[in-house]
């Protein structure tokens, strides 16, 4: 089996908006090299969602997990990402594709937050 992560975010008009993203799927291939992470973006930025889902296919990807890089479930979550997520899945139905939750309803996502914010104040930074 041949798994891929999809980092999917909202998309910016300003380019460095991406970094973030870009060095999360760079770390997550570092993490698990047998894992591909591909960034994949809403608007503004591409690929969008369908370009990187597809591209992954035809390079042999046959298990794709979409993680919404979003802090919250909002409508965006509730209502258009599934149904482009249900048609990637019917598109290439070889190919399990399957969505998580929004990375910020994590509890370990929220600790992380919680501990930049309490060691930027203690450091003085900001």
């Amino acid at each position: 089996m041949t798994e891929a992560i999809v980092l999917f975010a909202h998309g910016a008009r300003d380019p460095e908006w991406a970094g973030p993203v870009r060095r999360l799927a760079a770390r997550l291939e570092a993490r698990a090299p047998a894992v591909r992470a591909r960034p994949a973006f809403l608007e503004f930025m591409t690929p969008d969602l369908d370009q990187a889902v597809d591209a992954l296919v035809a390079d042999g990807i046959d298990r794709i997990l979409v993680v919404p890089v979003f802090l919250a479930q909002g409508g965006h979550l509730k209502r258009d990402v599934p149904q482009l997520v249900a048609a990637a899945a019917q598109r290439h139905p070889a190919c399990r594709v399957m969505l998580a939750t929004a990375v910020g309803e994590d509890e370990g996502v929220l600790a992380a937050m919680a501990d930049f914010a309490l060691a930027t104040l203690a450091a003085g930074d900001g």
